[in-house]
C-alpha cells in the first residue's frame, strides 16, 4: 500500500511505427467456445506455414500469456469484445497490438469475420495495416490515505450498489472541487471506446474512438442530476462512497471489488494506451455502428 497520493497527466505516447514487421503471433482462443478452439487451430497451422512463431492460450490464463507475451508482434483474440478487453488488459504495458476475430454477437472492437480471417491476416503480415490508438483511464482506490490498488480500463470503471435494490451516495469532484452527490444506482466514467458499452445502456452519449475525452454519467439517479458530462482527457474525476448501502467498483465488467463507506476512487487518463490493428478505412467505426445496432 502506498501513502503519498499522486496525479499524473497524460503524457504524449510514442506510437508504433504502423506498418513494423509481424514476426510471431500470438492466439488467444475462448475457453467456452468450441469454434475458437478450432478456428485457433487452423490459424495457427497457417501462420506457421508462411514461417512465423506462434504461440497460443486460453484468453483466461492471464499467467500464461504473459509467459510469451513480450516475444509477440501482435495478438490475435478469438472471441466477443469480452476477449478483446481480457487481452487489452495483459497488453497494456508491453503495449502489443491486438487484432479482434469476432465470434460474439456486437463485436464492436473486432476487425475480421471468421469466414475472411485467411485474408485480412496474410495481408497484415505483409505490412498492409494502421495502428489505431485508444485512450485507457487509470483508477485509484483510496481507504483514507492508502492507496489500496490502481487499475487499467479500456471501456470504463463503475462504481454502483450491491445486491440491495437501494440507491447510494456518491459525492463527486471534479478537478479537486465538489461536483454533485449521486443518489442513484451508481456513477459510470467512460472512454470514448466505452460509450458504445455499458455508458450506452445507460443513455450516454456516442463518442467516436480516437477522441479523448472521458464521460461521466449516473446509473439511473433518482433526484439528484441526470445528465451526461463529457470531459477533457486532462480532467480528474474523484468518487467518494456516502452510503451505508454496500457498494462496488467494477472495471471494464471483468471483475468486481467490495467498497466502503467513505472509500474512494479517483479517475484519469491513463499515460497507456491500448493498440488495435485495422484494415478498414478509418470512416469504419460508424459504418460498425449502424450493422452493429442494425439502424
Amino acid at each position: 500500500m502506498h501513502r503519498e497520493e499522486t496525479h499524473n497527466q497524460p503524457q504524449p505516447i510514442d506510437v508504433p511505427a504502423p506498418c513494423r514487421p509481424i514476426r510471431a503471433v500470438g492466439l488467444l482462443q475462448h475457453p467456452k467456445i468450441l469454434t475458437s478452439q478450432e478456428l485457433c487451430a487452423r490459424i495457427a497451422e497457417r501462420l506457421q506455414q508462411v514461417g512465423l512463431d506462434v504461440y497460443r492460450s486460453s484468453a483466461w490464463d492471464e499467467n500464461g500469456v504473459r509467459l510469451w507475451l513480450d516475444k509477440v508482434d501482435l495478438l490475435v483474440t478469438l472471441g466477443g469484445d469480452g476477449t478483446i478487453l481480457r487481452a487489452a488488459r495483459m497488453a497494456f504495458r508491453s503495449g502489443t497490438p491486438i487484432l479482434g476475430v469476432n465470434l460474439g454477437r456486437l463485436g464492436f472492437l473486432s476487425e475480421v469475420k471468421p469466414e475472411n480471417w485467411e485474408e485480412k491476416l496474410l495481408a497484415i503480415i505483409e505490412g498492409h495495416y494502421w495502428l489505431e490508438g485508444r485512450m485507457v483511464l487509470q483508477a485509484e482506490f483510496w481507504r483514507g490515505d492508502n492507496r489500496m490498488e490502481t487499475y487499467d480500463a479500456l471501456n470504463e470503471v463503475a462504481i454502483s450498489r450491491g445486491s440491495l435494490a437501494r440507491t447510494v451516495r456518491l459525492d463527486t469532484s471534479i478537478e479537486q472541487e465538489y461536483f454533485t452527490t449521486y443518489k442513484a444506482d451508481g456513477v459510470i466514467v467512460s472512454t470514448p471506446t466505452g460509450s458504445t458499452a455499458y455508458a450506452l445502456a445507460a443513455g450516454g452519449p456516442i463518442l467516436p474512438p480516437h477522441l479523448r475525452n472521458i464521460i461521466l454519467l449516473p446509473i439511473a439517479p433518482h433526484m439528484s442530476m441526470d445528465r451526461a458530462l463529457v470531459l477533457s482527457a486532462d480532467s480528474r474525476v474523484d468518487i467518494t462512497v456516502s452510503s451505508d448501502c454496500r457498494a462496488i467498483l467494477t472495471v471494464d465488467g471483468q471483475f468486481e471489488v467490495s467498497l466502503q463507506d467513505g472509500d474512494r476512487i479517483c479517475v484519469t487518463a491513463s499515460q497507456l494506451e491500448s493498440y488495435f490493428v485495422r484494415t478498414q478505412g478509418k470512416a469504419y467505426f460508424y459504418r460498425t455502428l449502424m450493422e452493429r445496432f442494425r439502424w
